[in-house]
């Protein structure tokens, strides 16, 4: 293995890591915008827009992102209407149109996190805001937000994994992510694996980190809920 040509363009994977972190990041905030409405609307299943968020998760849940990707890269541009919009300048740009797709994706996703998140909370604590004399706007906010994000730590640990290496695919089109720099190094220098190696190792070393800030939220904010697990286990054995 050429370790001396990896170390030479390191300005390139250099350059890869960080669209990478910037196209993870931005889909996921944008996905999560998506995703707190769109799930609250699920779970409560409001009239109107349930059916609406029903399609948009299926059809986003249903297709795999590399289609999706290159519908709105490849195909929007095919359609006259959309050259001749406002929107042609945003969406003729690789950047754009893979923050675009990345985030519809992890809006669907997070969608069914924040809704299964939601129905798991328990109605003592929704009953006891009542009690308190909060609207139910405040109770949304106040109670049955923070409690079922909580909750959703571990499924959504793993949808940042996912949306980390679903990113990979931005080097389909023209943009230098870490999966991209490793192709370019290839081709560069007509190499056959170490390029591919070193973005196998960057990707790993960035899910390590995920993967750790993900356990330390939640040790911190999930620990009472192992308490009340661990004392009902010991109610249960001492009723035996």
């Amino acid at each position: 293995m050429r370790i001396e040509l990896v170390l030479e363009n390191w300005q390139l994977f250099a350059e890869g890591v960080w669209m990478t972190l910037q196209l993870t990041a931005l889909a996921l905030v944008f996905g999560l915008c998506i995703a707190v409405p769109a799930g609250l609307a699920r779970a409560r299943r409001l009239p109107f827009w349930s059916p609406l968020v029903n399609a948009y998760v299926y059809v986003f849940r249903g297709t795999p992102l590399l289609v999706q990707l290159f519908l709105i890269y490849y195909g929007l541009g095919q359609f006259e209407f959309v050259r001749d919009s406002y929107a042609w300048p945003v969406l003729r740009e690789a950047y754009w149109s893979a923050l675009i797709c990345f985030s519809l994706n992890s809006g669907a996703y997070v969608t069914e996190i924040v809704r299964g998140a939601v129905e798991t909370v328990p109605k003592g604590e929704l009953e006891a805001s009542e009690a308190l004399g909060m609207t139910p706007r405040q109770t949304t906010l106040a109670v049955l937000l923070p409690s079922a994000m909580r909750r959703a730590l571990p499924q959504y640990g793993n949808e940042v994994v996912f949306m980390l290496h679903g990113s990979s695919l931005a080097s389909t089109i023209p943009l230098i992510d870490i999966l991209g720099a490793g192709r370019t190094l290839n081709s560069r220098y007509y190499l056959a694996y170490e390029g591919l190696l070193t973005a196998a190792v960057l990707y790993m070393a960035i899910t390590l980190c995920v993967v750790f800030i993900f356990r330390m939220l939640e040790a911190k904010y999930l620990a009472h809920l192992r308490v009340t697990r661990t004392k009902t286990k010991k109610m249960k054995i001492g009723l035996r």
